[in-house]
């Protein structure tokens, strides 16, 4: 919902972040009575599922300082002010991968947490990848893992991969391929015309 179009909703925002704010939004309950909540507001995001011609898939293991741990994850990161998604999507790829791509496909979005948090996740398959180097930021500690489709499922079903948004992703896409019977480079998403 677009806070801004509904005149019933109220945001005050009590931290103002360098990614996010805080905000206590107050909305009509359903007896007519004020409810206040507590809000993340976030700019958004993007997650990239890389596909090699043969079908690998390009996966980083990612330090996430916020949980203390080395998590499996698809290549992911936040639009800047006003930034294309596809854009982001090319940018973060080679920031946290090295590849480039030769297409960035749009896959769907999605929201990450809409109970707590505004962050509207857009998702994009990475075709035609050619490799690079990586441009990790200052507080980034990432390397790039190729997983085939099979062992990337496996992963997910033994509990390896824990991150909501790669789960999402690789399931979308790998029942995707499974229910088509197509290879897994083949189920890259049909350009829009």
């Amino acid at each position: 919902m677009n806070t801004k179009s509904d005149p019933s909703f109220k945001d005050k925002v009590i931290y103002h972040g360098q990614r996010i704010d805080l905000v206590l939004r107050t909305s009509p309950g359903n007896t007519g009575r004020r409810i206040v909540r507590e809000v993340v507001r976030h700019p958004g995001a993007v997650i990239i599922l890389p596909i090699l011609p043969d079908g690998t898939i390009i996966m980083i293991q990612n330090l996430r300082h916020t949980v203390s741990e080395r998590l499996w994850e698809l290549p992911a990161g936040t639009l800047e002010a006003d930034e294309d998604p596809g854009a982001c999507a090319a940018r973060e790829l080679e920031e946290e991968t090295g590849y480039r791509a030769a297409e960035i496909l749009p896959f769907g979005w999605f929201y990450t947490s809409p109970g707590i948090l505004t962050e509207k996740m857009y998702a994009f398959v990475a075709a035609g990848l050619e490799p690079g180097r990586q441009a990790l930021e200052e507080n980034e500690n990432i390397t790039v893992a190729p997983v085939n489709p099979a062992q990337a499922l496996a992963m997910v079903q033994r509990n390896e991969i824990v991150d909501g948004k790669t789960i999402a992703v690789l399931l979308k896409y790998l029942t995707r391929t499974k229910r088509t019977g197509r290879r897994a480079e083949r189920s890259v998403p049909a350009r829009k015309k």
